[in-house]
């Protein structure tokens, strides 16, 4: 087959042949016969060749004349004498609405006059137009299933109305031992009874003598425990309707607390609390089995399998129907021709739902990535049965793989620049943060109305020492009772 190129004469041979090349670079290159070239040729020259390419090369059949390019365009002359005027033109300016006004177009003929308003008839009583039936073939309109949307739970907020009724009822100087006592109990006097002795040893001083302030938080702790069921149970009662079910079961269970139950003032309130848990449990079940049966409905698979990993009451038995609906729609989502991410979404939530044993996929999807196959190892002690269709192999007594949590987003935190505090000449132990500083008289004094008969010298009572600090309120707890 032949085709024209452009070529430039680069050398002549003895033989009466010329060498070329394509114009403007090295390749292709060939020989042309002296014959098919004009007269005039000279190295250097660029023609217009017509060749054939074929396996043994290029064979150059003719060569092309090219047009000479200085030639001329023909323009036409003008006959007529007159001077040229050129061709102007002038918009007529445009309205902004391109329907013309009534005034200028005049009033309308064509139609009949109107009647009265007070001779027209009301719009109820005028006839409806008739629709067209539609016809057999035309497709309905497939109906949107609308999800019920279920108003988010509100987490308990007790306020400390009662316990600080409690604590300021007590004398100032059993108060750090109350505040102790209710953060960690009796356990936790002892512990600080027993590192501030032992701090006290250290230094050469008499010890505190234990039987008495634990005497004390035996009979503040209480007093303390209930008034802080209180605060919780009436947060409670004040959003018993929207109040996460986690937070009433757990002020349902306090009141079971034998501290709790000896008073009277809790009975009726924890009756109504328990009574109330009970309604609220039998509806969140109802509604959670509705939404799971409406999400299939509307062939929302993974979040119907997510809702049934989320039962409001824990150990709770998922329906057989149900289950097996949702396990066939689970297998049916997870195809062969379904993506990685679908089978990684759909993995994460049907691991800890209760219908994962019963679901079986057909096989591994087409598509396989490494992510897929990280999924499917790390939720296979959970889901077995697919796992062998990744060829993946579960160890026994492998470690049980916990829900993803979405990753919390960082907060910076500005750091303000640090005042200088005033410092006890003592620094305090790390087991105690010391925050009020008794005397000695009244640490003696609140020991003998308990149970001390050690006798005090004068000069005892007015030397008082950073050292005798008794029972202080810890960091951690100050810091939840302000949180």
């Amino acid at each position: 087959m032949s085709r024209r190129l452009d070529i430039e004469l680069t050398s002549t041979r003895e033989d009466g042949t010329w060498t070329w090349r394509a114009a403007g670079a090295k390749v292709p290159k060939g020989v042309v016969e002296s014959s098919l070239l004009p007269n005039e040729s000279k190295v250097g020259d660029q023609l217009k060749i017509e060749a054939d390419f074929d396996i043994d090369g290029i064979t150059v059949l003719s060569v092309v004349p090219q047009r000479d390019k200085s030639q001329k365009a023909t323009f036409l002359q003008l006959i007529d004498d007159k001077p040229f005027t050129g061709v102007t033109e002038k918009l007529a300016k445009k309205s902004k609405s391109d329907r013309p006004q009534r005034d200028k177009r005049g009033p309308r003929t064509d139609r009949p006059e109107r009647a009265d308003k007070s001779e027209r008839k009301p719009r109820s009583e005028s006839p409806r137009r008739e629709r067209t039936p539609r016809s057999p073939g035309d497709k309905p309109a497939t109906p949107v299933v609308q999800l019920a949307v279920r108003p988010v739970a509100k987490r308990l907020k007790p306020n400390r109305k009662h316990r600080a009724a409690v604590l300021q009822s007590l004398p100032a100087e059993q108060r750090s031992v109350a505040e102790r006592a209710l953060a960690g109990g009796i356990r936790a006097v002892r512990e600080a009874i027993k590192t501030q002795n032992t701090q006290l040893k250290a230094e050469g001083k008499p010890e505190i003598k234990a039987d008495g302030l634990i005497s004390m938080a035996q009979d503040i702790l209480p007093k303390l425990r209930v008034a802080e069921w209180l605060d919780k149970a009436e947060a409670a009662k004040s959003e018993i309707t929207l109040l996460d079910l986690r937070d009433l079961r757990a002020v349902v269970v306090g009141a079971d607390d034998p501290m709790v139950v000896r008073d009277e003032t809790t009975r009726e309130l924890a009756t109504e609390l328990k009574l109330a848990l009970k309604q609220r449990q039998e509806t969140e079940m109802s509604q959670w089995l509705d939404d799971i049966k409406a999400a299939l409905s509307a062939t929302r698979v993974l979040r119907a399998i997510k809702l049934s990993g989320e039962p409001p009451k824990a150990g709770v038995l998922f329906p057989v129907e149900l289950g097996q609906q949702l396990a066939k729609a689970t297998a049916d989502s997870l195809s062969n021709e379904a993506s990685s991410d679908r089978w990684i979404a759909i993995l994460e939530a049907l691991a800890f739902s209760p219908i994962r044993a019963a679901v079986k996929p057909l096989g591994a999807p087409q598509a396989t990535t490494d992510t897929l196959r990280q999924t499917v190892k790390r939720l296979a002690p959970l889901v077995p049965q697919i796992a062998a269709l990744f060829a993946i192999e579960v160890k026994p007594g492998a470690q049980t793989p916990r829900p993803l949590r979405p990753p919390r987003p960082k907060r910076e935190f500005k750091r303000k620049p640090k005042t200088p505090k005033a410092v006890a000449s003592i620094a305090p132990t790390d087991a105690v943060a010391p925050t009020e500083v008794v005397a000695p008289t009244e640490v003696v004094a609140s020991t003998e109305a308990v149970a001390s008969t050690e006798t005090v010298t004068p000069t005892e009572a007015v030397t008082p020492t950073p050292t005798d600090v008794v029972l202080e309120t810890p960091a951690d707890s100050t810091a939840s009772q302000s949180a």
